[in-house]
């Protein structure tokens, strides 16, 4: 009876993640519907990210499973390729800063240095798992190379991230220590954005982040004290915005994804992008794979939405279905034998 009943919670556990998971990507694909409906903007966007995610996160689910090693390997040098050519493709122009570029380039190499540590992790020889992290430790350097500090910067912190993981017993201290990193990044925004910080730290912060920026932050919490309720509507603060406007050439967001959400969505559009950075936090908890794989993985993605925060990061659809690629690799189901798991699941070791 107690082997039937380890095998039946484990698969409990993952439905009800796979459950919340489908619940909340709906939700924020029918809510873009709606917004849009009201204020006769464009959805597409959002509904092709929520497809985006979708698709990478059930790859990742049927790759890690039949390839733990290659798989994330492969993925993170595809990852690595689509970043040195990113910024010759990327669209409209980048708001750039001390800080880099924190657009698709920083994301992708932070995606990428995430991948190579997870298969790190999950290697048998010593050798592949050296030359794994020797990969993560040059997707580093490319990101210097590339001018990306912010990337630099977050995958140098995915890798140390991973090695320390191993020490981690238990999954859900790191990912709640997770959890509030990306909360204090969002809320620096916001605070430089309603110039809540004292002078001399808001002009050191503004002289990192570029005033233009700032100002397409303000515009942004504008619109969403306008509108808290529906927004403006998807695809409209290019139209709206004077900083936008006024800038030739311009790609018409904010480069920031909780405000663009809160212009254009409202409210209820920045629940549901945090509910999707829960859901996936929640899905590696209950992952059956070992804790420093779950750990470094919710690395990579907190330092992407970290990166989102104060950046375009999401607007590109390889970014998103990188992220949900990265999240189903590490959730995926191996088929190696391993140790029951505890009474307390997972989240427990």
């Amino acid at each position: 009876m107690a082997s039937a009943a380890g095998p039946a919670s484990a698969h409990d556990r993952r439905s009800a993640s796979d459950a919340a998971g489908v619940a909340v990507l709906g939700a924020c694909a029918v809510w873009s519907l709606i917004t849009a409906a009201v204020h006769g903007g464009r959805p597409e966007g959002m509904l092709l990210a929520v497809l985006a995610v979708a698709a990478g996160y059930a790859s990742g689910r049927i790759c890690g499973e039949l390839l733990p090693v290659a798989a994330p390997g492969a993925g993170a040098l595809a990852g690595l390729a689509l970043a040195v050519a990113a910024p010759h493709i990327n669209p409209g122009s980048q708001v750039t800063s001390p800080l880099g570029q924190t657009g698709a380039t920083a994301a992708l190499l932070t995606l990428s240095a995430g991948a190579a540590c997870c298969a790190a992790w999950a290697a048998g020889p010593p050798g592949l798992r050296l030359a794994l992290r020797l990969l993560a430790a040059g997707t580093a350097v490319t990101a210097l190379v590339l001018g990306s500090t912010s990337g630099f910067a977050a995958c140098l912190g995915v890798l140390l991230c991973s090695l320390a993981a191993d020490r981690m017993r238990r999954r859900a201290v790191g990912l709640g220590g997770l959890v509030l990193a990306v909360t204090l990044v969002t809320g620096a925004a916001w605070a430089v954005a309603e110039d809540a910080l004292p002078d001399g730290l808001t002009t050191s912060l503004e002289g990192q982040l570029t005033q233009h920026r700032v100002l397409l932050w303000h515009d942004a919490l504008d619109m969403a004290a306008r509108e808290p309720g529906l927004g403006i509507g998807p695809g409209r603060f290019a139209e709206l915005s004077p900083t936008a406007t006024q800038t030739l050439p311009s790609d018409g967001r904010p480069h920031s994804a909780p405000f663009q959400q809160a212009a254009e969505q409202g409210v209820l559009g920045v629940v549901l992008l945090a509910a999707v950075f829960c859901w996936v936090l929640y899905a590696l908890w209950r992952s059956p794979r070992p804790t420093p794989v779950v750990l470094t993985a919710g690395a990579a993605l907190t330092a992407l939405a970290a990166i989102a925060a104060v950046g375009n990061a999401l607007s590109f659809t390889t970014v998103t279905a990188g992220a949900g690629l990265l999240a189903g690799l590490a959730t995926a189901r191996t088929s190696a034998p391993g140790p029951p798991t505890p009474p307390g699941g997972p989240g427990d070791r």
